[in-house]
């Protein structure tokens, strides 16, 4: 039989001394020497990993007023332990766990993970380095010293009115979109709006929804957890209405702006066909505005959703403008929708209040666009060094839908291995790209020039030459024509 002790049997009595510094949760034995119990319960815990390699342990005097022993009782379990070396002990560092003092674990599955590549050129990810952190401190400091109470706590699911009445002027002003602050819902990204979106159209009793096929695998997963998915083929101008009056869905989820993985935008056409669809079949739009911000070589394309608003939900989020550690999105949302999307909101995670307002903060000070001029430009070379690397390196193969975005297409030539075992041999040279056979479904089509989806974010500003130079060197040993007889 143990007793669990760690603060749970306060010494008591006027002159009792009371613990002061670190706590600590051990299992000790209510039989047997005092001593030896210490050093055990010690033992088990590093050998079992509850106290890792370093861990501070609280000085003697803190220990024994936790579990209600003598100070030198603890003192000659901490000595035979560094003895043993399962502890350290250095006057002004503590005693401490010992490096090694406990061997590691093994994965769960008995295989070792493998090493990540060093050039990671997966798409949908910004540079992570280029997190505005003079700004974004200045707005938070500001947030801290001038937020009301209430600013601490939950807040309201469908987001501070701060942010909400900022975002709809900037979403006016940059996109275009058409929304009172009263018709914004503030969320925790895209995957999370998009989830909730999910689950207020199963609510209403939607049972199909159309996605653009290609698509990201992980967004397709989600609305197909709770509503069948019908995959709504998409070519060289958008997506198909005659494909999507076929799948009978009643929701459209898009990506007007820059069609990801494909990188065009939807044509004038074909936009004016998707809203002819949704006024004619009720149908609703989910308008996915996932990098419009970083535009190259074209004027700013308008969102959707301005030319009917009443019909398209149009989505946002920073994950790719300030990165996925500030989890904030938002939502223009049809009036019939909002009800029961902000109730989804209150069942779900809570948004963070105080990155709310620091993002309005932000954006109200100009400190927002100042840094989307900065990481466009940042993202406008490495676009150019990919194509010039591609053109001089790589002559036969083709650049696509680079207007706008973090990534590419790269088409290689007719006649290459399939873009599994290019992406294969791309691994081993420790380069990590993404077929785009990866986002078709259900599976890859066949097509006579494979074709890689090439992002340009991650990469380090240092380390991103040597990234494509990786990339180019391969990908010409890989698609160079046998030599003839």
């Amino acid at each position: 039989m143990t007793e669990t002790l760690g603060r749970s049997r306060p010494p008591s009595g006027p002159g009792a001394a009371r613990p002061s510094g670190l706590d600590l949760l051990l299992e000790i034995p209510k039989r047997g020497g005092r001593r030896r119990a210490v050093e055990e319960s010690l033992r088990a815990a590093i050998r079992e990993g509850r106290l890792a390699a370093g861990t501070r342990l609280p000085s003697s005097r803190d220990m024994a007023a936790q579990l209600g022993l003598s100070r030198g009782t603890v003192a000659a379990a901490y000595e035979q332990l560094v003895a043993e070396g399962w502890l350290t002990a250095r006057s002004g560092s503590g005693t401490r766990v010992a490096a090694g003092a406990a061997a590691p674990a093994p994965p769960a599955s008995g295989r070792v993970a493998p090493a990540a590549a060093r050039h990671d050129l997966g798409p949908g990810r910004s540079d992570a380095r280029a997190f505005p952190r003079d700004a974004w401190s200045h707005a938070m400091r500001h947030v801290l010293r001038e937020a009301p109470a209430e600013a601490f706590g939950f807040g309201d699911p469908q987001g501070r009115i701060e942010l909400r009445t900022t975002l709809a002027a900037y979403l006016g002003r940059v996109r275009g979109v058409r929304v009172d602050p009263a018709g914004l819902v503030i969320c925790s990204g895209y995957t999370q709006a998009l989830g909730l979106l999910t689950e207020v159209f199963a609510e209403l009793g939607v049972g199909t929804v159309g996605m653009e096929n290609p698509a990201s695998g992980d967004h397709v997963a989600i609305v197909a957890a709770r509503l069948r998915v019908a995959d709504v083929p998409v070519d060289a101008e958008g997506i198909s209405r005659a494909a999507l009056e076929a799948s009978g869905a009643e929701v459209a989820v898009c990506t007007p702006a820059h069609q990801f993985p494909l990188g065009m935008s939807m044509s004038p056409a074909r936009r004016s066909e998707l809203l002819a669809w949704a006024d004619e079949t009720l149908g609703w739009i989910v308008e996915d505005d996932y990098d419009s911000e970083f535009r190259y070589d074209r004027r700013p394309i308008g969102a959707l959703q301005s030319r009917r608003p009443s019909r398209i939900v149009h989505v946002g989020s920073t994950s790719k403008t300030l990165g996925p550690a500030v989890r904030l999105g938002w939502i223009a949302c049809p009036p019939y929708l909002l009800e029961p999307l902000v109730e989804a909101k209150r069942r779900a995670r809570p948004t963070s209040p105080l990155d709310q307002l620091a993002l309005a903060r932000m954006i109200d000070t100009g400190g927002y666009d100042r840094h989307l001029r900065t990481v466009r430009r940042a993202y406008r070379l490495r676009r150019n060094l990919l194509t010039e690397a591609v053109r001089t390196g790589l002559p036969r193969a083709r650049v696509l839908g680079v207007e706008a975005g973090l990534h590419a297409i790269l088409e290689l030539p007719a006649g290459s291995p399939d873009e599994t075992t290019i992406v294969d041999a791309l691994r081993a040279a420790s380069v990590h790209v993404h077929a785009l056979g990866d986002y078709e479904r259900p599976s890859p089509r066949s097509r006579p020039r494979p074709s890689l989806v090439v992002g340009y974010g991650t990469p380090p500003s240092y380390s991103y030459p040597a990234a494509i130079g990786a990339l180019v060197d391969r990908l010409r040993t890989l698609t160079s024509p046998e030599p003839g007889p």
